[in-house]
């Protein structure tokens, strides 16, 4: 008797799932079920987890089936979900709000169907924990998780009937009756709600992992063409990148004023280098919204040709520094529905090529702030130099004339070396070249007091460097080495292979700017540190050793790449 009544409860329960399972489809297509599948929940996510669960507790309830005076029922399922989901505050608080209306509606377990509800998300709750702290959060959205989670949790209801419910006779009586079905009837109910999840996140993650190679392979196809500027040709390239990873019907690319590209069908109207004609995008371009023309609700009208093919659109704002810039337009034709997947992926491409524009114009005004550092340093060198040789050549021209004709043959040579330099780059041999004729007029400035001595090896001649590396360290070791010592002032300057290193070396024999390092400098010092970390990267550029009124060795650490 006892077995034919527990079998007639237990499929009935089991029919009941059905109305669950159609709940947890429902749900798993909602914007909430997003960040329950990743654990990231919001306020209002955390509000709208709340809502969901409670009502598949309080309708479990309702769906029972009565039995001596009490319900038969799947409750557990939207309390233990809730804890095994959500974590242990979301299962106490659907736990309690459904064990609060279970114990309204009266009868003999009232009070331990309320208690036992509540325990039922706690304990949701705390296997949550268990999973997260033992490294297996996927298991959280297992159907043996879920299964052997609601099992125990329906065999502590089935005690908590026992030793609350009175007469116990009656309560013994119930139990043996209702405890297999609930037990297994529920424990698979929650199975099958958590493999619907399972599903639906699965598909979500594949889903954004489609949005992300698609993305990234878009990035990589239009970061060296938006490099170079966003302009007619970049935007062609763009449009054909678009289409062919979307697979849309045509693709638009707009700057504020004039369609710059346009490709797929609707390109034998939908002309570039003509005038933006519609209004929706002029709409975008002010305002900075997405529009998006469903081709159902709304239909896109072609502001150009009545006949145009193209039946819905989608237009995505193209932004730098928060200002519009232009628009990116995909479009399907009239017999084809624009896919949701496509709608995101517009936009969050838009999103990707905004920053990789923000990112160009960064490194454009790096190059022109590398430029004018540069031509700094020339004007910052030239007039200083000039007037100290001049002073040089008229002390000399009358005792040695040909002394002074030699000096203003390298003063020649030195200035034309400074105007051909035009590039960011130079070798190592272009440098030293560059410097040789500053140090013969520099040595014949201050006479016998000035011994320079060049050691370069063979195999770094021809290592690259931003110009202007050498000459400012060299001139900073006259000025700060034999302008303040009263004796013999010696520079040496080396270059060398050292642990796939190219190291060149400035030594002085004054250590007369010990203090501040490479800052006392100024402009000339620093912008040769900050050149070559740029260019090479942060583990390259000036090192100082100094000890003071000894010397003063600056070394320039540059990667050993050629010419």
């Amino acid at each position: 008797m006892i077995y034919s009544l527990g079998m007639n409860i237990f499929f009935s329960l089991i029919q009941e799932m059905s109305v669950f399972a159609v709940a947890a489809y429902l749900f798993s297509k909602t914007p909430a079920f997003r960040p329950l599948s990743t654990g990231l929940l919001k306020p209002l996510d955390n509000v709208s987890v709340y809502a969901f669960f409670t009502a598949i507790t309080i309708m479990g309830t309702y769906l029972g089936i009565e039995v001596g005076g009490a319900i038969a029922n799947t409750r557990a399922i939207g309390a233990v979900m809730a804890g095994l989901l959500a974590g242990p505050w979301m299962g106490l608080a659907v736990g309690v709000t459904g064990g609060l209306h279970r114990y309204m509606l009266g009868g003999f377990t009232a009070a331990s169907c309320g208690i036992s509800t509540t325990t039922e998300g706690l304990i949701g709750g705390l296997v949550f924990l268990w999973l997260k702290r033992s490294g297996k959060p996927d298991s959280i959205f297992s159907f043996k998780a879920a299964f052997i989670t609601t099992f125990i949790s329906e065999m502590a209801q089935m005690s908590i009937i026992l030793l609350v419910s009175r007469p116990y006779t009656d309560a013994w009586e119930l139990v043996k009756i209702i405890a297999l079905p609930m037990m297994f009837a529920n424990a698979a109910g929650a199975g099958l709600f958590v493999s619907i999840f399972k599903d639906s996140k699965n598909a979500l993650d594949s889903y954004g992992a489609e949005f992300s190679r698609k993305a990234l392979n878009i990035a990589n196809k239009t970061l060296p063409v938006l490099s170079k500027g966003f302009n007619s040709c970049s935007a062609q390239t763009l449009a054909r990148v678009i289409l062919s990873e979307t697979g849309v019907g045509a693709v638009a690319i707009t700057d504020r004023t004039h369609v710059l590209a346009f490709q797929g069908i609707g390109a034998d109207h939908h002309l570039p280098d003509t005038p933006i004609s519609s209004e929706n995008t002029m709409q975008s371009v002010r305002t900075g919204e997405v529009i998006f023309i469903d081709g159902i609700s709304e239909h896109y009208e072609c502001s150009i040709n009545k006949n145009c093919p193209l039946g819905s659109a989608l237009i995505v704002p193209l932004l730098l520094e928060k200002e519009v810039i232009g628009t990116i337009k995909m479009y399907e034709p009239k017999n084809r529905r624009f896919l949701g997947f496509n709608q995101s992926f517009g936009e969050g491409i838009a999103e990707v090529l905004s920053t990789q524009l923000f990112l160009s114009k960064y490194e454009e005004q790096k190059r022109l702030l590398t430029e004018a550092e540069l031509k700094l340093m020339q004007a910052q060198v030239n007039p200083h130099f000039l007037f100290n040789t001049l002073n040089t050549i008229g002390a000399v021209v009358r005792s040695q004339p040909e002394k002074a004709k030699e000096l203003i043959n390298h003063l020649s040579l030195f200035f034309r070396n400074n105007l051909k330099r035009s590039s960011e780059t130079a070798t190592l041999s272009e440098e030293i070249d560059h410097i040789r004729s500053y140090l013969v007029i520099e040595e014949a400035r201050f006479s016998d007091r000035l011994k320079v001595t060049i050691d370069i090896d063979d195999k770094v001649k021809s290592v690259t460097m931003p110009a202007f590396t050498i000459q400012p360290i060299v001139e900073n070791a006259i000025k700060h080495g034999l302008s303040n010592i009263l004796g013999e002032a010696k520079i040496k300057i080396a270059a060398y292979p050292e642990n796939g290193l190219c190291i060149i070396k400035v030594e002085d024999n004054a250590g007369m700017w010990c203090t501040d390092g490479k800052n006392s400098g100024g402009i000339g010092m620093n912008s040769v540190d900050t050149r070559i970390k740029n260019q090479f990267g942060g583990e390259y550029g000036l090192i100082v050793h100094c000890i003071e009124s000894e010397y003063t060795t600056v070394e320039i650490h540059l990667p050993m790449r050629t010419a």
